[in-house]
């Protein structure tokens, strides 16, 4: 599963716009929008779902999966999931108290 979080930090991580991701996936921009705004893990259609992820392959990006270990190698960034937050969706307000340590 690929969630909202991490194509926006994929995109990032390329210096790539909403468009040009849309254009790499062959898929609209109001679908990679859609796509981007949802909460947590992306609902869609399987065959859009994986032209994202290719599009990212293709691009140089890995997109890894809770617990799962990076293949590659290279530069990346992860979230770390803490004691608070596991089994649980991330609230605003723990978001934000991260976001305040740093």
């Amino acid at each position: 599963m690929i969630t909202a979080a991490q194509m926006r930090a994929a995109r990032a991580l390329l210096g790539i716009d909403q468009q040009t991701l849309a254009d790499a996936a062959r898929v609209s921009l109001p679908t990679i929008q859609r796509m981007e705004a949802s909460e947590g893990n992306v609902r869609g259609v399987i065959e859009t779902l994986t032209k994202v992820v290719e599009a990212f392959d293709r691009a140089g990006v890995e997109l890894i999966g809770e617990n799962t270990v990076s293949q590659g190698s290279g530069r990346g960034v992860r979230l770390k999931v803490t004691a608070t937050s596991k089994g649980s969706e991330k609230t605003s307000a723990h978001k934000r108290s991260r976001v305040a340590r740093l």
